[in-house]
Order: C-alpha cells, then sequence, then structure tokens
C-alpha cells in the first residue's frame, strides 16, 4: 500500500446500465469518474470469473476466466459488433437489481451474435489479436471453453455427472467432444478475448486516474469448475467425482452450525510436488487483471477446517495444518513482491498472525464487529490499529451499516440484549445522535491511522439491509444489489471529498511528517 489512501468496494455486476446488470462500458468509466472526483484512490471489486450456482463470484466455473455477463453491449455497438436494435433496454429487467435467470436468456443471444459478427468481419489486426490471447491464455482457456461448451450441451449440469468418458477426460472423449463442439469452444474462446479486452481499457483508464484496482483471489474453487475438472488430482475427490474431503469453517459468529462451502480441500502433497505451479499461475492471471489483491481466508494457508465430504453441516470436522511458509516462499520465488492484503477475520490464532507478519501482508479490520464486547483491546476499535491495515466499515459479507443499525445483527447468534449492547458502545465510541450512522463510521475510519480505507458503496449511500450483497450460508438471493446513476448525488460527492482531503486520504497530498 502506498500512504494514506481511501477507496470503495463495488463489484461491476452492481453498477447501473440498461441491460440488467453492470458492465464494463459507458457507467463503469462513469464510475472511475466518481472515484476520481471524491478523491478516491483504490476500486475493490470481487472475484471477477463466471459465477455458477447462487450466483456467488466465489463460486465461478474457472479462477482464470472472465465473467462474460459484464461484456458491454454498447461496446460491442461500438466495435460493429451488434447493431443498434440490440442496445435497447431488457425487458422486464430490474434496474436496481440482478435477475440472473433472465439476464442469460436475454445477453447469451446478444453475446452469440457479436462472435459471429467477430468471425465473419473483425479486422486483420484484431484477429491477430485474438490468436495472441488465446496463445497467450494456453496454460486455461482450451480446458474451460470445452468444459463451458460441455456444460451447455449437458444441459447445465455439473461435470461429473457427465458422461463417463468425459466426466473422467479420457483422451478419445476429448477429442470428439473437440470436434464435434469446435464452433462453441471457439465461441467461448471469442467471449474470453472480449471480456479480457475489455476489462484491459477500463484498467488504463483506471491507471490514467490514479486509481489502483484491488482483485479478490477466493482461497478455494468451486467443485463444478474447470479447475477441478482438468485437475483432478490437485483435489480430494472420491471415486465418483464428488468431494471427499469439503471446506469450511466451525461455529462462529454468523451460524451456529457453521459454514459449509462444498469447495473440495486441495491435495497440498501434490501442489507441493509440482512446486505449487497452479496456484503460481493463478496469482499470475489475476495479478495481471488488478494492482492488488485480497487474498481470501488467509487464515487456511495456515490451517483448514477439513470436513468430512458425506458431512450435512460444518460441525464436524478437524484443523489441518495448511501450506504456510514454503508455499508463500514459493509464490515469492516465483512472482517476486506480492501485492497482498489477507482477509484475517474471524477466530484468528498467533500462529497465522505470525505468518501473515513474517510476509509483512496488511491485513483487515472491520469497524461493525468493534462493539461486540466492552474490551478495550479489541483489535478492531480505530485506537487500536497499526497503520498498515486496511480498514472497513463492512464487507460484503455484512449486513450493511444502516440495516445492522436499525434491525440488528440478524445474521450473529447474539441476543437483542446483547444488540442494543452492542449499539450503544458504537454510539459512544463514534460519537453523533444515530442518525446518520454511516456517515459516523466512514468518519471514524477515514481519521483513524490507517493507512487505507475501503467502504461499501451501499454504506456511502446509507442503504438499508435490502441493499446487502451476500447473507453467508443463504443459499440464494444473493450477490444481486445495482445502483442508479442518480444515486451518486452533487451532495454525496462534495460530501466524501471534503472528508478525503481533511483525513489526508487525497491522492498526492502531502503528508505531515
Amino acid at each position: 500500500m502506498v500512504g494514506r489512501s481511501a477507496g470503495i468496494l463495488l463489484h461491476p455486476t452492481s453498477l447501473p446500465g440498461p441491460h440488467g446488470v453492470g458492465e464494463l462500458g459507458p457507467e463503469a468509466f462513469a464510475f472511475l469518474d466518481f472515484l476520481a472526483e471524491t478523491g478516491q484512490s483504490l476500486w475493490q471489486v470481487l472475484p471477477l470469473g463466471p459465477t455458477g450456482y447462487g450466483d456467488s463470484p466465489y463460486q465461478c466455473f474457472s479462477a482464470f476466466a472472465g465473467n462474460p455477463v459484464l461484456i458491454s453491449l454498447q461496446r460491442l455497438r461500438d466495435d460493429d459488433l451488434l447493431d443498434d436494435e440490440d442496445l435497447k433496454p431488457g425487458k422486464d429487467l430490474p434496474e436496481r437489481e440482478v435477475d440472473y435467470g433472465r439476464l442469460l436468456d436475454f445477453k447469451r443471444p446478444l453475446l452469440a451474435k457479436a462472435c459471429e459478427a467477430f468471425r465473419g468481419g473483425a479486422s486483420p489486426e484484431r484477429l491477430d489479436a485474438f490468436e495472441a490471447f488465446r496463445s497467450a491464455q494456453s496454460a486455461w482457456l482450451p480446458d474451460y471453453a470445452l468444459f463451458a461448451a460441455l456444460m451447455r450441451t449437458n444441459g447445465g449440469v455439473p461435470w461429473y455427472q457427465w458422461e463417463a468418458g468425459l466426466a473422467r477426460r479420457e483422451p478419445s472423449s476429448l477429442e470428439v467432444a473437440r470436434r464435434d463442439l469446435a464452433r462453441e469452444v471457439q465461441g467461448v474462446e471469442l467471449e474470453q478475448f472480449l471480456f479480457f479486452s475489455q476489462w484491459a481499457e477500463l484498467r488504463a483508464e483506471a491507471r490514467d486516474r490514479g486509481i489502483r484496482i484491488m482483485g479478490d483471489i477466493p482461497i478455494f474453487v468451486s467443485h463444478d469448475s474447470a479447475d477441478v475438472w482438468a485437475r483432478p488430482e490437485l483435489f480430494h475427490l472420491a471415486e465418483d467425482g464428488r468431494p471427499s474431503l469439503q471446506a469450511g469453517v466451525p461455529p462462529d459468529y454468523f451460524s451456529a452450525t457453521g459454514q459449509l462451502w462444498g469447495n473440495p480441500l486441495y491435495r497440498w502433497d501434490e501442489l507441493a510436488r509440482t512446486g505449487y505451479a497452479w496456484w503460481i499461475d493463478r496469482f499470475r492471471a489475476v495479478l495481471a487483471l488488478v494492482d492488488l489483491v485480497r487474498l481470501d481466508h488467509f487464515r487456511g494457508f495456515e490451517a483448514f477446517w477439513e470436513i468430512p465430504g458425506d458431512a450435512p453441516t460444518a460441525e464436524t470436522g478437524r484443523w489441518v495444518k495448511g501450506p504456510g511458509a514454503p508455499f508463500l516462499d514459493a509464490l515469492r520465488d516465483s512472482l517476486g513482491s506480492l501485492p497482498i492484503v489477507v482477509e484475517n477475520l474471524g477466530v484468528i490464532t498467533p500462529e497465522v498472525e505470525a505468518l501473515r507478519g513474517r510476509y509483512g501482508f496488511p491485513g483487515m479490520a472491520v469497524l461493525q464487529f468493534a462493539f461486540g464486547s466492552d474490551d478495550p483491546e479489541n483489535g478492531f476499535l480505530p485506537h487500536n490499529f497499526p497503520r498498515e491495515i486496511v480498514a472497513y466499515t463492512a464487507t460484503h459479507d455484512n449486513d450493511t451499516l444502516v440495516g445492522w443499525w436499525t434491525g440488528g445483527v440478524g445474521e450473529s447468534t447474539r441476543s437483542p440484549e446483547d444488540v442494543e449492547k452492542e449499539h450503544a458502545r458504537a454510539l459512544a465510541y463514534v460519537g453523533g445522535d444515530g442518525s446518520a450512522i454511516h456517515w459516523d463510521f466512514v468518519r471514524t475510519l477515514h481519521v483513524s491511522v490507517a493507512d487505507t480505507v475501503i467502504v461499501p458503496l451501499q454504506d456511502l449511500l446509507g442503504l438499508g439491509s435490502d441493499a446487502r450483497m451476500n447473507l453467508p450460508g443463504r443459499p440464494d438471493g444473493n450477490w444481486r444489489w445495482r445502483y442508479a446513476a442518480p444515486d451518486l448525488t452533487p451532495e454525496l460527492r462534495q460530501r466524501l471529498r471534503k472528508l478525503t482531503a481533511v483525513s489526508g486520504r487525497l491522492p498526492h497530498q502531502p503528508q505531515s511528517p
């Protein structure tokens, strides 16, 4: 991290626009304008991959691919790959949330049309660029493109339910599939080329404005993914392809039965044998898209919760030592300095903090977690912050501040009396009368010693629980929230800019000695 800075957490799907989901088009560039105007120098996004079950960016079909629903239809029209008629707002698509089912029905045919237009009319320079992209991404793109084509032709069922020869990747079956689905495979490759091209232009514009983008690397990958299908030897799988050991966390603040994520656990012994090559490739791919990354569930690299594959909840499990320093050494030796912020929330042991400290990775603090007790040593209280920390009002897994304030801590195991005490401590700490609790929290973080402060856009807007991004443990209805362009009012822009300035967080603002 570089000096004092401020930023906003907003996943691109939450951007406004007429086509049912945020896109990498004019609205994304307008958001960059908003960030620059208000003095923000960081834009944090969630994982950018193609989402699967539950629409979660933490359960993607690939750890390397981009999400084609983010492709801007307007920019496809600018490239003569679509017509004006195609840019009409999606029928019955809501403005302030993403309806993923209807969105896919609307957008997939338009992406297919754009790919056909590219095949038939792209310039020699664009065709050369596409071939260069295919070559540069050859470590993952062929497997993902075939996986995605097979998934569509198999009605979306998981790969381990495909015909046995394809599920087990028998060479003769794969050869037949590549031949029979050649056009579909190329269509997936073209979608990825369009995504990566649009993202590169957006990122270049962010750099021109002095804005860094923070990405996100989930520790685990989805079971139903090209990653697991293509490299089953790296994961704990049963004979039928299902996880023999799965990931999650034990009972905690969020859930009395823990969280059962369902991701297959890694065979870290096999990864170590290869010098952690797959993980190095994964980091290299993400760092080609963003400037720094939030490394999700960092404690799992020191020790992870191992749950039997057939367990109904996360209560039955055990802690197992993770790859630790040898893994991080391999990353650093291959990639050099690692621009990582580690997610070290929850019950964190001294061993986890020692591992983080060994590499100097900044950790995270969430102000919403600061008031659950009257312990003055609570590490989430700003007076206990070290400078080298990334401080949040809340994360994508929390209720919004206004939702938390007006409705209690509904996802926790705390009693109403505990919630009342928690709110009283918060009000005593941040000041104000509670009528604008979100600004009280934002101001408290901005004037803290934390080098970096990031606020979800929902908290800047003062929105309630209906704007929440994710409720851990809820199987559907998450990841849907969007804002509308008029929400970023002149008053909001002025207030945020002023706070960013007086707290010394404007880019290139001279610092006090």
